[in-house]
């Protein structure tokens, strides 16, 4: 039975592709077929003439699934801004149906675990009409919420939650993503969110040096999907 998850965080810098990788690693480790996309991403460098995201290059990397660049990201802007306005400046019209198109095409490649990685947060605008949430809605994938537990996060979250149930999509569970500071309060901010969001938290990723103590992490957390 194939999964498939849609990966969205509360902001931009929430943690999304740190986790999306991360399971990835993990699926790769107990023998899944895994594929990582990420449909779309500003920010870009040239490598051997060609544009290339930092974000995208890693989940192909991580993918057990090979997958040619164009099909991991299919839309590559090259200036790291919102990617309507990247698109706009290149001259670029960029919709949900294209990326829907794209997301789809790829995932005929015979695969168990699907991770489609958003940009930014929930309402990320494409164009003038459109929004990264309309693809997720084409698609009709679980979502996973990725947390960076920060001051702020509490708001962000919620709002994030009632959007994406807003838009009829389930939203699989959430995780709680920490940095190298503890924000203060956190147990306490994470029993709130777990409160008052309706679904489960997944895990809770503790700032990990070691590869090793990472690994395990992931693995606990791809078990519970």
């Amino acid at each position: 039975m194939k999964k498939r998850f849609f990966v969205t965080g509360i902001d931009t810098d929430a943690g999304k592709t740190y986790v999306t990788v991360g399971l990835l690693k993990a699926a790769k480790r107990a023998g899944l077929k895994s594929i990582g996309l990420k449909p779309i991403a500003a920010g870009a460098d040239r490598v051997d003439g060609n544009l290339r995201n930092d974000d995208a290059l890693l989940i192909q990397q991580a993918s057990s699934v090979k997958l040619a660049y164009e099909q991991v990201n299919s839309v590559v802007l090259e200036e790291a801004v919102a990617p309507h306005i990247a698109a706009m400046k290149e001259g670029r019209l960029v919709t949900a149906s294209r990326l829907e198109g794209y997301i789809k095409g790829a995932l005929l490649t015979p695969h168990e675990l699907a991770l489609v990685e958003g940009a930014g947060g929930w309402r990320v605008p494409l164009n003038d009409r459109e929004m990264l949430s309309d693809v997720a809605k084409a698609l009709d994938f679980p979502i996973i919420l990725v947390v960076n537990m920060k001051l702020g996060c509490l708001n962000h979250a919620l709002l994030t939650a009632e959007a994406i149930a807003r838009d009829g999509l389930t939203l699989a569970g959430w995780i709680a993503n920490t940095g190298p500071e503890i924000m203060p309060c956190y147990d306490e901010n994470v029993a709130t969110l777990s409160s008052m969001l309706s679904a489960p938290l997944l895990g809770a990723l503790p700032w990990c040096k070691n590869d090793e103590d990472v690994a395990k992490v992931f693995d606990e957390l791809l078990s519970v999907l």
